[in-house]
């Protein structure tokens, strides 16, 4: 597997970037530039990615698709588009986004996520991104949710039959999946069932903890990998038993002096 973080760190130049990537131990990156910014700095990035030998995971994209809005919606979905295009420029191992939301917050809970509407909606919004980027060198991916589609690897297969597109592939949270008790009691249990359903289709991981708090009712807390319960050295195991150049990205942290803390306690566990 590929260590990885989704934070830039600070840094005044495209050698810079990848150097201090490569000093913190990363062997994969999220790429730090977006699509409407010039073909200048994305051909500098891109080509200091390579000469570092540091693999473009992903090109993200956290907008939310479905809004409620239509004219934020086309306006998104073209953005979603470009991104997509930018990673199949880079080789990127995927574009990812979640779902989408229906509601005020763009990756919010709501009981309209779970409907029929959603899921069509949903279908079409992959089947229309994937189609109008025409790409052949990179994958368009959802990142599961806690509440929205798909929140579980059989949901994930079945989102996969029903978009049909050879170029919809997955996005690996898995800590984002684990919604109940059952799930987080079971870890490795679970950990098995989303490598023997997804295995290859995986493109990316990310990595994190969760925590269990005391406090009724069920209240499971994301946090940094080692400060919850989460098996994670058995995961990437289980990721890199898929695929050796597997990146695994440490994400949702505050500041770079926390990446490279929590990079460093990976490097040791893993």
């Amino acid at each position: 597997m590929r260590l990885g973080t989704s934070s830039p760190l600070k840094h005044g130049s495209p050698r810079e970037w990848a150097e201090n990537q490569v000093s913190l131990g990363c062997r994969s990156v999220v790429f730090p530039v977006q699509s409407n910014e010039p073909k200048e700095k994305i051909d500098a990035y891109k080509k200091e990615a390579e000469e570092h030998d540091l693999l473009i995971a992903e090109v993200g994209i956290w907008r939310n698709a479905l809004a409620v809005d239509m004219a934020e919606r086309t306006e998104i979905r073209n953005y979603c588009v470009s991104q997509l295009k930018l990673a199949d420029y880079l080789g990127a191992r995927c574009a990812v986004n979640v779902a989408g939301a229906f509601g005020p917050r763009w990756d919010g809970p709501y009981r309209e996520n779970f409907s029929q509407e959603a899921r069509k909606e949903t279908v079409k919004m992959v089947q229309d991104i994937i189609d109008r980027a025409e790409i052949t060198n990179t994958y368009f991916t959802l990142e599961p949710m806690p509440w929205m589609i798909p929140t579980g690897p059989e949901d994930y297969l079945r989102l996969i039959e029903e978009v049909n597109r050879e170029r919809f592939a997955v996005h690996m949270d898995i800590i984002n999946m684990i919604n109940s008790a059952d799930r987080y009691f079971a870890a490795e249990e679970f950990v098995d069932k989303c490598a023997g359903l997804l295995g290859n289709r995986i493109r990316s991981c990310h990595i994190k903890d969760i925590h269990l708090k005391q406090e009724y009712t069920i209240r499971l807390e994301e946090c940094a990998p080692g400060c919850g319960e989460f098996p994670l050295k058995y995961y990437v195991q289980k990721m890199n038993e898929i695929d050796p150049d597997m990146p695994v990205i440490l994400e949702h942290l505050n500041t770079d002096e926390e990446y490279v803390r929590y990079m460093e306690y990976l490097k040791k566990v893993l």
